[in-house]
């Protein structure tokens, strides 16, 4: 285990509801989470994290202006995506943004870059879908490019070519942090080693020590690419209440509305309560409970996958504002310093 495991929240900017039920604005939604990400740099977190989509019940289509914002009302978290769709952006928008960030935060930057769970951004921004992996292919290559902070040369088949171009503004630390996030797919983790790129594992169900064979496939393809080791994450989704019971009865009519939602356009079946409770459960992928639940689990899956960082998904869809940031404080007040004991 690394000396000290970082601990990082993320949202995706989900629409929430306010005291009667009633959708806040978008608006208020994205400022709400300024104010949760206030909140996790004063109880000393590691990373904030701010999702990307383009649907109405999520707020944040712009994360780059969202975590601008946060930089100016913090001190100290870094700040990134969770994720960056790469596939329908442009990856020298991309590193311009990032890098001005880079430059506003005083270097707190980072780029989670994958391929996200929705495909609105494809349409929205004229990219046919039948070339999914060829636009993650070759926008993830030339990323990489783009982080040596030289002239770059690049030529594809989805983008103008590059001849010698510089792209500006430089990061005073000479690069741009960056992870590409993986779901479950070899191919992807494969890549993610041969960039040399941190690896971050987006752990939304099953058993989180199901991911052991990608933990363990990354190492070999480091060591075959000739890399050293490098940093390991998991993204998972959670909420932590005074005592499991009220955590599990706080989140349930949200998690269960944002899954039929979602489920009606992917052909789901309705969330059951016995389905929501092995997720939540010892061997399920929602870190949900009290304080002292959740750190054993985060505990339990970070000793074993070898982490460098764990970063919990406190939004999960109508949940209000205010008990995520009851939660956030949770997290930054109990179970961190838990986490950090249990791993000693």
């Amino acid at each position: 285990m690394p000396q000290q495991l970082e601990m990082g929240l993320d949202t995706f900017g989900d629409v929430t509801v306010d005291a009667i039920g009633k959708p806040l604005h978008q608006a208020e939604v994205l400022r709400n989470i300024v104010a949760e990400a206030e909140l996790a740099d004063q109880l000393g977190l590691d990373f904030f994290g701010v999702g990307e989509h383009h649907r109405p019940d999520f707020a944040v289509s712009a994360p780059e202006v969202v975590l601008a914002a946060i930089a100016g009302r913090t001190k100290r978290i870094h700040l990134g995506t969770a994720v960056t769709v790469l596939s329908s952006d442009d990856p020298v928008r991309v590193y311009e943004r990032f890098a001005t960030l880079d430059g506003l935060s005083n270097g707190r930057a980072e780029v989670i870059a994958g391929r996200g769970s929705f495909t609105e951004s494809f349409p929205l921004f004229g990219f046919p879908l039948e070339q999914y992996e060829l636009l993650f292919k070759e926008r993830l290559a030339l990323f990489a490019e783009l982080l040596n902070e030289q002239p770059v040369t690049w030529s594809g088949q989805t983008r103008a070519s590059l001849k010698a171009q510089n792209v500006y503004p430089r990061t005073q630390g000479g690069r741009l942090k960056t992870w590409v996030a993986v779901g479950g797919t070899p191919q992807s983790v494969v890549r993610a080693a041969q960039y040399g790129f941190p690896l971050m594992l987006a752990i939304i169900g099953g058993d989180p020590l199901g991911f052991r064979p990608f933990v363990e496939l990354y190492k070999r393809a480091l060591a075959e690419a000739g890399k050293g080791p490098l940093p390991i994450g998991v993204h998972s989704p959670g909420h932590i209440g005074d005592t499991d019971e009220q955590a599990r009865e706080e989140l349930f009519p949200h998690y269960a509305a944002m899954h039929a939602s979602i489920g009606r356009e992917r052909g789901w079946p309705p969330l059951s309560r016995k389905a929501f409770d092995q997720l939540t459960g010892p061997a399920g992928a929602l870190c949900v409970g009290a304080p002292e639940t959740v750190a054993k689990k985060i505990a339990n899956t970070a000793r074993p996958l070898g982490l460098s960082r764990f970063d919990l998904k406190y939004s999960s869809g109508t949940l209000p504002h205010e008990a995520m940031m009851q939660s956030i404080e949770r997290y930054g007040t109990q179970v961190v310093p838990r986490v950090r004991e249990l791993l000693q």
